[in-house]
């Protein structure tokens, strides 16, 4: 079932009723009755942001969203996420899973992180052949990676992926601190982290434990390592935004309503076609069958 994605960037005030998301807006006294609230069922929801100061939420609807594995993100004075709550108890076999997570081994971590690495710069290439730009260099890096990416072919594809991505008289550098359209990848890329810890959360997993990223700062390096594969997905987004609109410097509010479709966004994976949000599920759960040993590849969409 593909779960919603809520954003929330006025005031308001969200209460639980009848396990139901009850949302009443301030100052509508005024508004037809029916027009005052508007109730969502709780199950259908994987994904509420928070995105306004004078946003009230209670308790109660916090523990409801959470048991049923909700991602609630709040953001900052700059309207970018800066937290997440997770559900501490999303699988029953998660001790058995947290398990075998830690007792993985270097050889098979390295593995992982190969695949994870090819599926990435394959998915970049394919996003740079829609463009008529020259990618053999990167169908050669993808098949080049060897255990643990030792030779960093990430970055070297990283590197030429970003010179070509954009048009060039933008003089594009990837930089989370720069200027636009970095400001609509790190909010693009902020909805898949949610997500993507989500869908590891649901597994079993332990999102802090990474099979590359290490941070002793970063509570989703689990989520950093399996997003990747994902990333090009958001860049083929943000990408359509710049192509209508090469002066949309400022996140606004329909161009954030653009980028919380990432959810649903069709991808092919595994044979088929389906949701992202579903994909990335699979992928999760793809990869607890390979820390408990009952498979050896991750599974990851292809563009």
């Amino acid at each position: 079932m593909i779960k919603r994605t809520l954003y929330f960037g006025n005031p308001a005030y969200l209460r639980c009723l009848n396990d139901q998301l009850q949302i009443e807006i301030p100052g509508a006294g005024m508004l037809p009755e029916k027009d005052r609230t508007t109730t969502i069922p709780i199950e259908d929801i994987g994904v509420v942001i928070l995105d306004h100061s004078q946003i009230t939420i209670t308790h109660h609807l916090m523990h409801r969203l959470l048991e049923n594995n909700c991602a609630i993100i709040t953001s900052d004075d700059k309207h970018m996420p800066t937290g997440m709550m997770l559900n501490l108890d999303g699988n029953t076999l998660q001790q058995e899973r947290f398990e075998a997570q830690l007792q993985a081994s270097v050889p098979l971590k390295k593995q992982l992180w190969a695949q994870t690495i090819t599926a990435k710069i394959l998915n970049q290439a394919s996003i740079l052949k829609s463009k008529k730009i020259k990618h053999d260099n990167m169908l050669h890096w993808a098949s080049s990676v060897k255990s643990g990416d030792a030779a960093n072919h990430e970055a070297r594809a990283a590197a030429y992926y970003w010179q070509n991505l954009f048009p060039e008289d933008m003089f594009f550098s990837r930089d989370p601190d720069g200027p636009s359209p970095n400001n609509l990848l790190n909010y693009g890329y902020a909805i898949l982290r949610a997500i993507t810890a989500r869908a590891l959360a649901g597994s079993g997993l332990l999102v802090t434990l990474g099979i590359f990223h290490r941070n002793r700062y970063n509570a989703y390096c689990l989520a950093d390592d399996i997003m990747e594969p994902y990333r090009p997905y958001v860049d083929k987004e943000v990408l359509a935004i710049v192509d209508k609109n090469p002066q949309a410097n400022e996140l606004t509010r329909e161009l954030k309503a653009q980028l919380l479709s990432i959810p649903v966004i069709d991808v092919q994976i595994n044979g088929q076609s389906s949701p992202l949000m579903l994909a990335i599920q699979q992928s999760a759960a793809s990869l607890a069958k390979c820390f408990l040993g009952e498979s050896r590849k991750v599974i990851y969409p292809e563009m």
